[in-house]
């Protein structure tokens, strides 16, 4: 998957037809996402309690959750509660509309990064190949954590967009370098011998060019989408959306001004003649 399939968009209300996207959302792809996270929580326990991910790629999902949450409170705090009431929640939460050809990128994504990968992982516990198992399993502890990060931030709606921004940039940063330490694996240190067979080469050859297609995916997802197109548009949205509030709160504090000033209803009959004309009568 391209990283930010849960962050560009926000979740289809099915109580109101008109408020759906044709959004690129990985729900659209693999079903329920209640059942999606629960399988996710799944993979990173038995990831985690495998022993076959680094000890800085545990601690990584906790930095970067801890980090996303002082963020959010000091320098990018959610502005939703400070507009309009009558402004659409789901127009609020979008950052990037997708088109049907990011749709098929995203599909494009998700079956290079997650599919396959897990194919693969599996493959090698049925083959006995430690090596194939050790290799993927980070690439997938982190994506897993990432998808679960995002749905998270994305259905709470109390993130800002520099936040549910962030989410897909940091995990893709990690994890580029672990698709690098993939790649080198299976390339450098693995090799067919004279009794391997050409079910053998076929697996290896496989493993290598799956390395490759993540490395190339998600770089090119890094340094032509995330980095110059979808991190600006959140920014983009964010001070417009702040320029919105501040600007609500000024006429806000003009109209209270106003109507304390506002001069006592002009009386009539003797009671709302001057003082002078009714000397005079």
């Amino acid at each position: 998957m391209s990283g930010i399939s849960l962050a560009v968009a926000p979740r289809s209300d099915p109580d109101n037809g008109s408020e759906r996207q044709p959004t690129a959302m990985l729900g659209g792809v693999m079903g329920s996402l209640r059942v999606i996270e629960l399988q996710l929580v799944a993979f990173i326990m038995v990831f985690s309690a495998s022993g076959l991910v680094p000890l800085i790629d545990l601690a990584f999902p906790v930095a970067t959750t801890l980090y996303l949450l002082a963020i959010s409170r000091l320098a990018f705090p959610p502005l939703h509660s400070k507009l309009d009431a009558a402004r659409s929640p789901a127009a609020s939460q979008e950052i990037f509309r997708g088109s049907k050809l990011f749709q098929v990128y995203v599909v494009l994504g998700t079956t290079v990064g997650l599919f396959l990968p897990l194919a693969h992982v599996l493959g090698g516990f049925a083959r006995g190949d430690d090596a194939a198992v050790r290799s993927a399993t980070p690439h997938l502890f982190l994506l897993s954590c990432q998808i679960l990060t995002e749905n998270v931030v994305g259905s709470l709606g109390a993130f800002s967009p520099p936040v549910r921004a962030l989410v897909p940039l940091l995990y893709t940063v990690r994890r580029v370098f672990v698709v690098v330490d993939w790649v080198y694996d299976v390339w450098a240190n693995r090799a067919l011998t004279r009794a391997s067979t050409a079910q053998d080469a076929a697996w290896l050859w496989f493993g290598r060019y799956l390395a490759l297609a993540n490395l190339l995916y998600f770089s090119a997802n890094l340094f032509v989408f995330l980095i110059p197109r979808f991190l600006p548009r959140a920014f983009e949205k964010y001070f417009r959306m702040r320029d919105e509030a501040c600007a609500k709160t000024a006429e806000d504090r003009r109209a209270r001004g106003g109507h304390l000033a506002a001069p006592a209803p002009e009386q009539h009959g003797d009671a709302g003649k001057p003082v002078e004309a009714k000397k005079a009568d």
